[in-house]
């Protein structure tokens, strides 16, 4: 486990924790490591929800695929960040979302009843625990809406400027990278692919962007 202990200091679950503490606490947790390939199903739709994610390396997706099969992006995982924490909380029976690694990635896996029961030695630290776990709660519940917001969006070109305008925001710059190819952009924005594209096109003309891949500017 020390090898991922940089990478777990900068994990929300563990803000505030001391270093020292940390692998006598992922031990105490009963906390594992998992290697997956690219496109291995993590976390699969219909399944109980039992474990908490940390991505450790790589990356993974989650997402949502309706009665005909469009698929959704909800949120792309990065290494450090904690993914289905809401549904483990819930003790959800049958998850609603797939977790799809897209490029090999290792996984830490905690059940997350080890978090929200004090275990038998009384551990200092669940307190610390529950706190930042309600806390990322918190700022994923107010991510979500701002997908909402942007998914409501009359048009594509609506969908992609409030999309874009909030990925500037974030990076304190016009110019920036987003974490989605064309087709993941389009399965995020729930909008046609080719749709996206010419919009993008279109865009570029009238000088209200330029882009290349996955790195966009706004003029």
């Amino acid at each position: 486990m020390k090898k991922y202990l940089e990478i777990l200091k900068k994990c929300p679950l563990f803000r505030g924790i001391a270093e020292d503490n940390l692998l006598r606490m992922l031990t105490c947790l009963g906390a594992r490591v998992t290697a997956f390939d690219k496109k291995y199903t993590i976390f699969a739709e219909g399944t109980p929800a039992r474990h908490i994610g940390i991505v450790l390396s790589g990356s993974a997706q989650m997402i949502q695929v309706d009665y005909y099969g469009n698929r959704s992006i909800l949120a792309e995982v990065v290494p450090s960040e904690i993914f289905g924490e809401a549904f483990a909380c819930a003790e959800s029976r049958n998850l609603p979302i797939s977790v799809i690694a897209t490029e090999p990635c290792e996984v830490m896996l905690i059940e997350c009843s080890h978090i929200l029961h004090t275990c038998q030695n009384n551990c200092g630290f669940h307190q610390a625990l529950i706190f930042n776990l309600m806390k990322d709660l918190a700022t994923k519940n107010i991510l979500f809406h701002q997908r909402i917001e942007i998914t409501a969006k009359r048009s594509t070109r609506e969908k992609l400027l409030a999309y874009l305008v909030l990925q500037a925001k974030n990076a304190g710059c016009d110019s920036f990278e987003i974490p989605f190819d064309r087709q993941e952009l389009a399965d995020y924005l729930e909008v046609d692919r080719s749709g996206l594209s010419a919009e993008i096109s279109k865009m570029r003309k009238e000088g209200i962007l330029d882009s290349r891949k996955n790195h966009f500017t706004l003029l």
